[in-house]
């Protein structure tokens, strides 16, 4: 869904573009490339400092970069934030204008589905009853969406992404190939040893401008909603399970687990591979490292890792004496034979006072 803008672009107008000052002279720019591929023409940025090195080989015509960086030796463009201005530099080369492209013929929709204006509905797309679709929706090739579902403007759906009935999409949302909303939450009653299942029957909310990876899974809710909020984005194979609520702007890496019904606050960050067990709380800001395990509330703003989770700090001097257990448990042995020793030595001079 991009394309190279057919406009010329310099380096001027870029720095202006992201509000920046060039350092070095004007010259023409054909595109983007990270510091190692770039070649000469192509633009590039530098936001992490390991990649200094890099710096001074790369063949890029210019970079973007902080003020407080030194010189590069070639064309700076420079900015408070790199990183921000180069995703602004890369929409300015590769974002497309939306251009509807109509109604497949090969698509299905139901007769009284609601389609906005200008959409773009590709193959073997199946819109259910009741459905009400937005302006400029795009859905691509076999996506399924379900009965009296709901899709904001300028919705983004890639192919073969299902949203099951009556789940609530907002406005600019972006769902990625396979995933799915909707689908049961996982909740069964055990008795005598048999599991039977307990009906979902509420549904999945998702706020404006939520971002969702490949693969993921949001579960309906058992009952009420599980509800993704504004701004939110989601990496690749993520599970959401039932009336799980997440707040505003956070951000949910690949392979992270959140249990039924628990509750993230605003701006929450989850590493790669977090589990977060059921019924519990994160607070505002609070941020998770990788592969963590969450089993208790956690309140706004902690950091925390391992699994359980702890606090950061604590967990890295964990991480730090590990490698000396084996040898600190040899240390421990051998005071334990000297202790003994000397215990028994200490007994045998007792006995050798009593005796006299």
């Amino acid at each position: 869904m991009s394309f190279q803008r057919p406009r010329p672009a310099t380096l001027a107008t870029l720095a202006a573009h992201v509000g920046g000052a060039l350092v070095g002279n004007d010259a023409p720019v054909t595109g983007v490339a990270g510091i190692r591929e770039a070649e000469p023409g192509h633009v590039t940025f530098l936001a992490n400092s390991r990649y200094l090195a890099d710096l001074a080989r790369t063949r890029a015509s210019a970079v973007v970069i902080a003020k407080t960086h030194a010189s590069s030796g070639i064309a700076r463009i420079e900015v408070d934030d790199p990183y921000h201005a180069f995703s602004r530099i890369v929409r300015w080369f590769h974002e497309r204008p939306y251009e509807p492209g109509g109604i497949s013929p090969l698509a299905s929709l139901a007769a009284d589905a609601v389609v906005g204006r200008d959409p773009t509905i590709g193959p073997f797309v199946s819109v259910g009853r009741r459905a009400r679709l937005g302006d400029r929706v795009t859905l691509l090739a076999g996506v399924a969406v379900g009965d009296d579902v709901t899709i904001g403007d300028d919705t983004l759906v890639y192919p073969n992404v299902t949203i099951r009935e009556g789940a609530s999409i907002g406005r600019r949302v972006i769902l990625h190939s396979g995933v799915v909303i909707g689908s049961d939450g996982f909740g069964f009653a055990t008795r005598n040893g048999r599991h039977e299942k307990i009906l979902q029957v509420g549904r999945v909310l998702i706020e404006d401008d939520v971002e969702l990876g490949a693969n993921v899974c949001v579960d309906r809710a058992a009952l009420g909603v599980t509800w993704i909020k504004r701004g939110t984005k989601v990496d690749n194979l993520v599970q959401i399970a039932h009336n799980v609520v997440i707040g505003e702007d956070s951000l949910i890496v690949a392979q992270a687990g959140i249990s039924g019904s628990s509750e993230l606050g605003r701006g929450v960050v989850l590493a790669g591979q977090v589990g977060v067990v059921g019924h519990l709380t994160i607070g505002d800001g609070a941020m998770v490292g990788a592969q963590s395990g969450v089993a208790a509330d956690l309140p706004a703003g902690q950091v925390v890792s391992g699994s359980p989770a702890i606090p950061h700090k604590t967990w890295l001097r964990v991480q730090a004496a590990l490698p000396t257990v084996p040898e600190m448990r040899k240390t421990i042995k051998r005071l334990e034979a000297r202790v003994a020793e000397l215990e028994k030595r200490m007994e045998g001079r007792s006995q050798e006072g009593r005796d006299a």
